[in-house]
């Protein structure tokens, strides 16, 4: 990597590091009920809906408590993208969105994927932009958090029945956690030139309008001349472009946070309205990974043990620089195809110093690539390039990022609780190799939570797999397929991966506005998503009514880089196994076929 790509990439990780600390300390005061400004506060509203904040529940309770929760958010969703036409706050007059579409649409911002088959400011009016999508991105962010600390509380008690109550979770996390942040992110957005209005759109003069006059011809393409004999002269015809505007830094400040990902515009990250400078796009990079960060520190202070968190961070962090250097070498290599064509009008407007199609020229390779690298680590989805335009290798990372259950940081919430499945894997591999019944943090891992770790991994595999073997089997499926071989399979893996593992970036290429691929997609998100929480929160209440072990000589430490390349080897195994042959089919294909055409090359 170059020098630049380096010191990117260390500052980022100082930067984040540095804010997730003091974070962490301010969560854990907040989840704790420690905050005493918002307890008064809390207090007006539990009255009003008759919640007792010191009434705590078991495991399915809260499950049942969190579906429903979540499922009135899925109707409310759906239901304003129907009536789109007849509320207020839509300037463009925008109709009401497809079934189809608001069905996937509704499903994808309540699993917290944010997947877009559709063009933002083309379809969605400011109303339901603000109280359907950028509300949903706070519930569901607070959503994955919530059934974090549920599993944090499965460790951190014994011989408890109960492990938590879900509305107060929700509620604290929500007011005291995502609120306060996405307005200082919002703030820091708008002072960078993100939009926040509420204007109708702007029809602009391009500069094509103001073109010199050009000499009138006549049919066979001569100048006509007038009685002088000078050529007669005519006025470009004057040219608009409309330019969207709406609330985008509210939104995007939340998206980021949240892990969430939807952009106001279709262009997302990339547009200029939503990220205009190096800075705001280091912000956004910044906002994504800062909870899953601070949620790390939570979790070892949660369990009296500090070093558990860190353990967790070290192999997060060493992970996420593991797979940002091949990415970061792949674009900066470029197409090894217009490198051996050696035509210098070629190189010298597409691969001058790397791979720049699909790239921002305001970011460049290195920003572009550490932006695709950090939203597939996490379960965010918001992209600032295209990833369809990527090498075979440099797309193929964010591809295998997302495989791996974004655990590499992940989405908020999600990505910790899913590392501490993995972690509980590991121990169980590790039992397995000394003949030993495996502990973590004091607990006996036995069959019944092994099975609910086995559920919870396999869950998303299985729907990206199948999935995408229902996509290219049937014709509906291969109807969307624009580009043929191997990289139109490479489309069709990555959505189906993005949908279940509930990241919502999109490959591009693949016509998946359609019924069939909302619906078949929705089903992935909304599966991938709840079918990993519940068998979590189970797994949260069988931890909880075990009793805590004593430290003997036998226990495997769980703090140390034994157990860090442990985990990390657990996390990589399970997750590349299950893709392997996928993997073969899509990019390694198009990438060997790649290399294989350069010798064919003069």
């Amino acid at each position: 990597m170059t020098n630049g790509a380096w010191i990117q990439l260390t500052a980022f990780l100082v930067v984040l590091l540095g804010l997730a600390w003091p974070l962490a300390r301010a969560m854990e005061a907040v989840v704790d009920g420690r905050f005493a400004l918002g307890r008064r506060l809390e207090a007006p509203l539990w009255r009003l809906a008759g919640v007792r904040p010191e009434e705590e529940t078991g495991w399915l309770r809260y499950t049942l408590g969190l579906l429903v929760f979540n499922g009135l958010g899925l109707i409310a969703v759906y239901a304003l993208q129907r009536l789109q036409s007849a509320l207020p706050l839509n300037p463009q007059g925008f109709g009401a969105v497809s079934p189809d579409s608001a069905f996937n649409t509704a499903i994808s911002f309540v699993a917290n994927t944010n997947w877009q088959g559709y063009g933002g400011e083309s379809t969605m009016g400011y109303l339901v932009q603000m109280l359907a999508l950028t509300v949903q991105n706070f519930l569901s962010a607070a959503t994955g958090i919530v059934v974090l600390l549920a599993l944090v509380r499965g460790f951190a008690r014994h011989s408890s029945k109960v492990i938590g109550n879900v509305w107060v979770d929700l509620t604290r996390v929500t007011l005291w956690v995502l609120l306060p942040l996405s307005l200082v992110f919002a703030l820091a957005f708008a002072s960078q030139g993100v939009i926040q209005n509420l204007s109708p759109y702007v029809q602009a003069q391009t500069l094509e309008s103001q073109q010199w006059q050009a000499p009138r011809l006549d049919p066979q393409g001569q100048p006509l001349l007038d009685a002088t004999g000078q050529p007669l002269m005519e006025q470009a015809s004057s040219a608009t472009q409309t330019l969207a505007m709406g609330p985008v830094a509210s939104q995007q400040a939340i998206k980021l946070l949240g892990t969430n990902g939807g952009g106001f515009f279709n262009a997302n990250s990339s547009h200029p309205y939503e990220n205009p400078t190096p800075l705001s796009n280091f912000l956004q990079m910044l906002a994504i990974f800062l909870i899953p960060a601070a949620l790390c520190f939570v979790f070892g202070r949660q369990v009296g043990d500090a070093r558990q968190g860190l353990a967790i961070l070290a192999a997060m962090t060493l992970l996420f620089v593991a797979f940002a250097i091949p990415a970061t070498l792949a674009e900066q290599q470029g197409n090894p195809a217009l490198t051996a064509l050696g035509v210098d009008q070629i190189a010298s407007s597409t691969q001058s110093g790397g791979n720049m199609e699909g790239k921002e020229a305001r970011f460049g390779i290195n920003a572009s690539t550490l932006f695709a690298v950090v939203t597939t680590a996490a379960s965010c989805g918001a992209v600032n390039s295209m990833h369809d335009s990527y090498t075979p290798l440099g797309g193929m990372v964010p591809l295998v990022l997302m495989q791996l259950g974004e655990v590499v940081f992940g989405g908020v919430g999600t990505g910790l609780y899913s590392m501490l499945v993995f972690a509980l894997l590991a121990v169980f591999i590790a039992g397995l190799m000394i003949g030993r019944t495996p502990e973590y943090l004091g607990k006996k891992i036995e069959a019944r939570e092994m099975k609910l770790v086995a559920i919870a991994i396999l869950v998303t595999p299985l729907l990206v797999l199948l999935g995408t073997a229902t996509a290219v089997m049937s014709e509906a499926g291969r109807a969307g397929i624009l580009n043929p071989g191997p990289h139109g399979f490479s489309e069709v893996l990555y959505a189906l991966t993005s949908a279940a593992n509930n990241n919502g970036s999109a490959f591009a290429g693949l016509s998946a506005n359609t019924p069939f691929y909302n619906t078949l997609l929705g089903l992935s998100m909304w599966f991938g998503r709840f079918g990993v929480i519940v068998p979590v929160l189970a797994l949260a209440g069988a931890l909880a009514a075990k009793k805590r072990l004593a430290v003997t000589e036998g226990t495997l430490p769980t703090h140390g880089p034994l157990f860090v390349a442990l985990l990390m080897g657990t996390v990589l195994l399970v997750g590349l196994l299950n893709y392997v042959p996928a993997l073969a089919l899509g990019p390694i294909s198009e990438h060997l076929l790649l290399w294989q055409s350069t010798r064919s090359l003069p």
